[in-house]
């Protein structure tokens, strides 16, 4: 399915519309439907909503991110993570747009320089300061995330939040003045101290919890024993490519690299 990203909704609305609705940052499923989202009549929750930001089309049909008071009823709440995971990728994504939207326009409802109320742009995804102009977009907070490998074996660690059981590959955000680059080299040695070369991008999520982007590479170890960080990493190991632990579903992208390594070590590919 197609997403065409938009700011304003056209003068003819589409008959059906997806509609992302929030009861504070639980997305509302319609009952009997909490394994997946259909397209839905907009009237049914659009009168309710308080907020409502326009998104664009998905398949041709209208795509709204909205913020109720409360469920309605014949509505039921569940965690935006839970649902992503259920949904097909391009329904994961669109919610997860529509979390991102809701939360920039709850939070920038003042404006940061001299506490005015600030109002939307038009034209634009902004809020604006009537009094001294400054303009807040929704933003990003650029994090990067490294599968550190060596022959036959991958390093995977364990943060105390994490379920039990559960690995993944090292990640932290970017610091300011620092390349994406710089932030790998940076992470790993805080996280466990290690060196690394031979960086290679994989590919990048945006990561609604609340407002990250993802940017996975693989990076190949040269150097270090592994001491993990206090407070931040509760344990880390390498791990043999065909003995690893409980790691991160493919709803993630930690998931993805995580796999798409692995298969590619298991076949022999160059990394």
């Amino acid at each position: 399915m197609q997403f065409l990203p938009a700011i304003h909704p056209p003068a003819l609305a589409t008959p059906q519309a997806w509609c992302f609705a929030f009861v504070g940052n639980q997305l509302l499923l319609p009952e009997g439907d909490e394994l997946g989202l259909q397209p839905l009549v907009p009237t049914l929750l659009a009168a309710e909503a308080s907020t409502r930001h326009y998104l664009g089309t998905l398949a041709g049909q209208d795509c709204w991110a909205l913020l109720l008071p409360a469920a309605p009823a014949g509505w039921v709440s569940a965690p935006l993570r839970m649902a992503m995971m259920r949904f097909d990728p391009a329904l994961a994504a669109l919610a997860g747009r529509a979390a991102q939207i809701l939360e920039w326009d709850r939070s920038h409802r003042f404006c940061g320089v001299c506490g005015t109320p600030t109002t939307l742009q038009p034209g634009e995804r902004a809020r604006i300061c009537p009094a001294c102009q400054h303009a807040a977009y929704p933003r990003l907070s650029p994090a990067m995330m490294a599968l550190v490998w060596r022959p036959g074996e991958l390093l995977l660690a364990r943060s105390p939040h994490y379920a039990k059981g559960m690995y993944s590959a090292l990640a932290g955000f970017v610091e300011a003045g620092e390349s994406l680059e710089d932030c790998v080299h940076r992470e790993v040695a805080e996280e466990v101290g290690l060196q690394v070369q031979d960086l290679r991008y994989f590919g990048s999520q945006s990561w609604p919890f609340p407002n990250s982007l993802m940017v996975a590479y693989t990076a190949r170890w040269t150097a270090g024993q592994i001491v993990p960080q206090a407070g931040e990493i509760e344990d880390a190991q390498w791990f043999a490519i065909d003995a690893l632990p409980g790691i991160p579903p493919r709803f993630s992208i930690a998931g993805h690299l995580i796999r798409d390594t692995l298969a590619l070590m298991q076949a022999g590919g160059h990394l």
